[in-house]
């Protein structure tokens, strides 16, 4: 498998929400990415995927929801989201798409 396909392995995709879009203004992106990846391999994909300077990642694990389906018990996935702080002067367009 070729790096590209792992580092879309890593970065699922990105997350638009309103908490996301106040953090833009930060200059930082917010990815959903695979619950076994770590920080410097966010890193790396993120750098190599679109081409800019990554000044920091933070990480949070959101746990699954239970909930009801058909009247039968069932638990949403866990999340890990990426808080992507970029340099100076380097910007990514979620808007447009991978």
């Amino acid at each position: 498998m070729s790096t590209k396909h792992q580092h879309y392995d890593v970065i699922r995709k990105p997350i638009i929400t309103e908490k996301a879009t106040m953090a833009s203004e930060n200059n930082a992106v917010v990815f959903e990415v695979a619950i076994g990846s770590n920080k410097p391999m966010i890193k790396e994909a993120v750098e190599a995927l679109f081409g800019v300077k990554v000044k920091a990642v933070n990480t949070t694990i959101t746990k699954g929801k239970s909930k009801r389906f058909r009247g039968q018990m069932g638990r949403r996935k866990d999340v890990k989201k990426a808080y992507v702080t970029l340099e100076e002067g380097n910007a990514i367009d979620v808007s447009t798409g991978l």
